[in-house]
């Protein structure tokens, strides 16, 4: 397929946006503004570069939890000047009023929360080609899915893009491999082992969010709870504080042994899953590798166990031979 064909084809069919709700506009735009009071640092990048617009002529392609911190980032995006099109990397995370404002403001968004997998592929597609017909030339990547996509499905646009930022884990380790299998046509930054990220988000914005996302997907008690953190990198450190910080007890799987020996230190059990599975009422997945708790794991988990994942399902549920206890999934 040719970049005409592509162009054609996508910018002729084009819905300007789609979300669950254009109505939730409205609300989503004062989430925003509270947003911005906590992004000092995205606001001061607008204010000192807003009339320079070193941005101009980026066509960027984002594919990042559509939240309203996300919208903070998008708007600073394109106050530098850039063009941008977004959609999610996660199929539940969005925040439909985010997503709303965002839209309502003119800009191509296709994000809404509970998408099944053929329309989370369908909307980083519509990401892709802008609706001048022209293709994106720089990649805002969460996992890796929009550069698979345009790697794997539309090869001949890898010469038009400038570069791709990663900014999880997840992302990371699918450069990597291709860079080792030499997949990787485009540059790639690393932001996710950016001091200010992997410092800073990674440990205090998981130490925050975990327990709440747990809480609000489950509404259990995690005082007393059993909690299995597998992986003590800093995702895992962060997860490992905020479920302590709540009560719960925690246990630490890790190969590192360095890691292994800081979560001793911290006063963690550490120990193989496998030893624990059994007891483990909530499982958080951090390593951002498949297969970290696989099907033989879920049937030993006691009833109403939680397993917690810090991005896509390919650390689970996979090799599943039995009916699963009563157990709850949160992709956190």
């Amino acid at each position: 397929m040719s970049v005409t064909t592509v162009t054609t084809m996508q910018s002729s069919k084009k819905l300007p946006y789609k979300v669950a709700d254009i109505s939730l506009a409205d609300f989503g735009r004062r989430e925003i503004i509270i947003a911005e009071n906590e992004m000092p640092g995205l606001m001061a990048m607008r204010e000192k570069y807003g009339t320079q617009k070193p941005l101009k002529g980026a066509r960027i392609a984002g594919c990042l939890h559509m939240t309203v911190q996300t919208a903070v980032l998008i708007e600073t995006l394109l106050e530098l000047g850039a063009e941008v099109q977004w959609s999610s990397c996660n199929i539940f995370s969005t925040q439909d009023h985010a997503a709303a404002a965002i839209a309502a403001k003119g800009i191509s968004v296709y994000a809404w929360k509970g998408e099944t997998e053929e329309e989370y592929e369908w909307c980083i597609e519509q990401t892709i080609i802008f609706p001048n017909g022209q293709p994106l030339n720089m990649i805002l990547d969460d996992g890796g899915d929009l550069t698979n996509l345009v790697h794997n499905k539309y090869p001949e646009l890898l010469n038009k893009i400038i570069g791709i930022s990663e900014e999880t884990t997840t992302g990371v380790h699918n450069l990597a491999k291709m860079l080792e299998s030499g997949e990787l046509k485009v540059a790639a930054i690393n932001v996710n082992d950016s001091v200010t990220k992997s410092k800073f988000d990674n440990l205090y914005g998981i130490r925050e969010s975990l327990p709440d996302g747990i809480k609000r997907a489950t509404d259990v008690m995690l005082a007393g709870k059993v909690a299995v953190v597998c992986g003590y990198g800093d995702v895992g450190k962060g997860s490992a504080a905020g479920l302590r910080n709540f009560g719960a007890r925690v246990i630490i799987t890790e190969i590192d042994p360095i890691n292994a020996l800081q979560a001793a230190m911290e006063g963690y059990q550490v120990t193989t899953l496998e030893d624990v599975i059994e007891q483990a009422q909530i499982i958080v997945t951090t390593t951002g590798c498949k297969d970290i708790v696989r099907g033989e794991h879920i049937e030993k988990l006691p009833e109403d166990a939680i397993i917690c994942n810090k991005h896509t399902n390919k650390s689970i549920l996979s090799n599943i031979s039995t009916p699963l206890p009563t157990s709850t999934f949160v992709d956190t």
